[in-house]
């Protein structure tokens, strides 16, 4: 199957009435799509876009309607709470410092009930972060999450961010 077959099908896929407030075109699209042919990737890539239009946008909808209540972050960073509350809390964290951030989907890959996202996250650093201001620095990395998704809602999540360049971009580290 390849990415506009699956695409093709995520449109036509009655898991678009399941949220009637989200339109399709308010959810950010893929670059790159690749799924197992024996996989219903409809519900597993709209979780993944749900969760992809949070990160982009902030807006707490689309991270309620993405994440199972029981979510469970397997790669929790200290002092981040676990379940739904931690991604609320650490997206709000991030855009206090970067208003403008941005986050494409470049690279999914859909195999049996997971999901692999390749974010590229853009913005200006023009905010706070703890006692560090901002003075319009060029925020510009990459992150990779693996979600598992059940009953069309992400219940599991693993993720790698590049803080290595974010924190060179900060001035936090020399580069």
């Amino acid at each position: 199957m390849n990415a506009r077959q699956i695409f093709n099908g995520f449109l036509s896929s009655a898991w678009l009435v399941a949220a009637p407030a989200l339109a399709a075109d308010e959810l950010p699209v893929p670059q790159h799509l690749s799924a197992a042919s024996d996989t219903d990737s409809a519900p597993i890539l709209l979780a993944g876009r749900r969760y992809a239009a949070f990160w982009n946008t902030g807006d707490p909808r689309y991270a309620r309607i993405a994440l199972s209540p029981d979510f469970m972050d397997r790669t929790l960073p200290p002092g981040r709470p676990q379940g739904p509350s931690g991604p609320l809390a650490a997206s709000a964290a991030f855009r206090a410092a970067v208003p403008d951030l941005s986050a494409e989907m470049e690279d999914v890959v859909i195999a049996g009930d997971r999901i692999s996202i390749r974010f590229h996250f853009r913005g200006h650093f023009t905010g706070q972060m703890g006692t560090l201001s901002g003075e319009g620095q060029v925020i510009d990395f990459q992150a990779f999450d693996i979600y598992r998704v059940s009953d069309g809602v992400i219940a599991e999540n693993w993720h790698l961010e590049d803080n290595l360049t974010f924190k060179q971009q900060l001035g936090l580290i020399a580069r």
